[in-house]
């Protein structure tokens, strides 16, 4: 019985003893793991790398996708704005742009009106032909359109109605005054304006390397001179008195007896988008 008690005695202070150290390697010093939670600790954090790397790679893949395809849509919404934007502002400068050429439309026709008794019938450019130097009009005979009417710009004189559709004319610019393959190639009678009854030529041609106005005929007595202003003189069925052709740019002798001038045009032949046909309410 002595020995049995013993037993048991020793196996409780073997318990106690085990117990004590297991608490110490429970807890150990404060602010330390004990050895079995550090290779626990690394074995899990190891473990747990090796899995978050391919994840976390996997997710900054998708998550760039996604950044990419936000912004190629916020570049596409940028794209359509500014091509609205863009199309806005040209299509706003081309209703600014009509606007000053109508009010000088309108300006011009109010001017005409106090100085003659024409009538202006606007048209619109169709077409330009460099290669014969005449243009295509949106007005034709079933708008009381003829051959031989002048046709002029707000700047100036352009040309004159060569032949006549229903409904559209071409016109013979002033570019192509002396064209030998026009059926009917008509010079202008001019003068000075302010001085009509003391100067007179004829514009016979347009030089194409100066783009100037050959005005011949020239009487050396005549008093026209460099800076006047030259308009038809209206002598004849063709071109009605008092429309402005150019500036007199220069004055020398001719070949013959009498002298020649230089006329710079007002009008451009370049850029016409309307213009006008004078009708003389005399001649209807």
């Amino acid at each position: 019985m002595k020995l049995l008690g013993n037993k048991r005695l020793l196996i409780l202070m073997l318990g106690l003893i085990c117990f004590i150290a297991l608490m110490g390697l429970t807890f150990g010093q404060l602010g330390y793991k004990t050895w079995p939670e550090k290779f626990v600790k690394d074995t899990i954090s190891w473990t747990q790398g090796l899995i978050y790397k391919p994840v976390s790679f996997v997710a900054g893949v998708f998550e760039e996708v996604n950044r990419l395809r936000t912004l190629h849509e916020e570049n596409t919404v940028l794209r359509e704005t500014l091509s609205r934007y863009a199309r806005d502002t040209t299509r706003l400068n081309e209703l600014e742009l009509q606007n000053e050429r109508l009010q000088a439309e309108l300006g011009f026709t109010e001017r005409q009106k106090s100085m003659n008794k024409y009538n202006f019938r606007i048209a619109n450019v169709v077409t330009f032909q460099q290669s014969n130097k005449t243009i295509t009009i949106n007005l034709g005979e079933k708008d009381g359109i003829r051959p031989n009417m002048a046709v002029q710009s707000v700047e100036g004189l352009i040309g004159r109605v060569v032949a006549v559709s229903n409904f559209y004319s071409d016109v013979q610019l002033l570019t192509g005054i002396d064209d030998k393959a026009a059926s009917e190639s008509k010079a202008i009678s001019a003068t000075v304006k302010g001085r009509e009854n003391e100067s007179f030529g004829m514009i016979e041609r347009f030089d194409l390397d100066k783009q100037k106005l050959i005005m011949t005929k020239i009487d050396p007595q005549d008093q026209l001179k460099v800076g006047d202003t030259i308009i038809t003189a209206g002598k004849g069925l063709v071109f009605p008195n008092g429309i402005e052709i150019g500036k007199v740019v220069q004055r020398y002798e001719g070949e013959s007896v009498t002298h020649v001038a230089e006329i710079e045009p007002f009008a451009s032949f370049n850029h016409l988008r309307e213009v006008f046909v004078v009708e003389v309410p005399e001649l209807r």
